[in-house]
């Protein structure tokens, strides 16, 4: 890997989880300094990024943004440069600057994208139509149709994409993937996973406009049952319910379509057995407690006919209290931020670093022709093809939700619909 040659990747969204700075100060979540800016001023020093660029919707936020990399990662970090070009300039606002900055790279470049939910679609194609390999977070599209472009989009141009669906390389999310092969035909799967309340400030500015709390939270469990589902099962029917009141009122005010906690009702059929059937239920919600001492409550169980699992990645056996804030449970497994021994960033081997890295690597690998991009299909990462039926659920549930009535999953020759 070390004669591969350097890769140029553009960061498209300055946000939390890029940044981890919010517009008012540093976010007050398990991502403080954020994540993949860091993973790629890391993976920089580490000598497989070459150019490093940054595009966000205004400008005039650059300067804060340069402050708060420089105080809390190249201060607290050994040898960690932490410049990049921005886009658009100070004194700018312009919410197409993702074009101008995809317009300077090259073919063979990445861009990695973390902005609003209904944004991912359109900037994913553009870089994609120009050879751009892309990393999307999740949902990769709010709508079936535009997945099914970008996995056309990214066969024709011969790039990369990938969903960042980093509970993939979770250990224990992997480790239950394996053993969940053992346990025979599927029967049922339940997944709970929420934020607290005080998201809903961060959100305020899209949340029920532009996307919802399935599309942002339940998109992590939904991919995780269809991962473990793969060529087990595939589903048929969506039905979906949804509680209101809580981001509304006061003092949250959001847009009046916001749904507090939304639930889909999923049917799947068995692939190899038509007499088994199967049903899901996932959960999220942006409307928990506060002071619950985690960020994201996230735990689900799956049952099949010869057994069961349960898994809670909220609480690891690893919590701290403190007088002034009182338990927290931590999860390093995601990212350690704590220094090495020699003062240098030391998170490498946490399933939010790797999920990145392995992104980067597979660009290098295409580029340098050692592989090809369908071939990561194969290997089970989650790429634009392999995460499909997520987003069929996603949107499946979005239309249940809408016109008040169950939504039907199938497949028309080589493509997934809804009906």
């Amino acid at each position: 890997m070390s004669n591969l040659s350097k890769l140029n990747v553009l960061m498209c969204g300055t946000g939390e989880y890029t940044t981890g700075w919010t517009g008012s100060g540093a976010s007050k979540s398990d991502k403080k300094i954020g994540v993949v800016g860091l993973t790629m001023f890391d993976l920089r020093r580490l000598g497989k990024i070459g150019k490093l660029g940054m595009v966000g919707v205004n400008g005039d936020k650059f300067p804060a943004i340069r402050q708060h990399l420089q105080e809390n990662i190249g201060n607290v970090y050994k040898d960690m440069d932490t410049s990049f070009k921005e886009f658009p300039d100070v004194g700018k606002v312009d919410p197409e600057a993702y074009k101008e900055a995809i317009d300077q790279m090259f073919p063979g470049d990445a861009i990695i994208i973390f902005t609003p939910d209904s944004t991912h679609y359109p900037i994913s194609l553009y870089a994609i139509e120009r050879g751009i390999h892309v990393l999307v977070t999740k949902p990769a599209t709010q709508l079936l149709s535009h997945h099914s472009e970008l996995i056309a989009a990214a066969r024709k141009h011969n790039v990369i994409c990938f969903v960042e669906h980093h509970k993939h390389f979770d250990p224990v999310y992997s480790d239950a993937k394996a053993r969940a092969q053992t346990l025979g035909e599927f029967n049922f799967f339940n997944a709970w996973m929420s934020q607290p309340k005080s998201q809903l400030e961060t959100f305020r500015a899209w949340a029920g406009k532009d996307s919802d709390i399935s599309y942002y939270l339940s998109s992590h469990h939904i991919d995780i049952c269809c991962w473990i589902l793969q060529d087990k099962a595939i589903p048929t029917r969506v039905v979906a319910s949804a509680a209101t009141g809580i981001a509304t009122g006061e003092p949250y005010n959001c847009d009046p379509q916001t749904e507090d906690t939304i639930t889909l009702l999923v049917d799947w059929q068995s692939i190899n057995s038509p007499t088994h059937k199967g049903v899901a239920v996932y959960t999220a919600s942006w409307t928990a407690p506060l002071k619950a001492g985690i960020h994201s409550a996230q735990h689900w169980y799956y049952m099949g006919e010869k057994g069961d699992i349960n898994v809670d990645q909220a609480h690891r056996g690893y919590d701290i209290t403190v007088d002034e804030i009182g338990k927290t449970w931590y999860n390093p497994f995601y990212m350690k931020y704590s220094p090495s021994e020699s003062g240098h960033f030391d998170g490498q081997r946490g399933y939010g670093y790797i999920s990145i890295e392995k992104f980067i690597d597979a660009a290098r690998e295409v580029n340098a022709g050692i592989a090809k991009p369908s071939d990561y299909d194969g290997h089970g990462y989650p790429t634009i093809a392999n995460t499909v039926l997520t987003t069929a659920i996603l949107n499946a549930g979005r239309i249940s939700l809408d016109e008040k009535r169950a939504v039907s999953i199938r497949k028309n020759g080589d493509e997934w619909i809804l009906e």
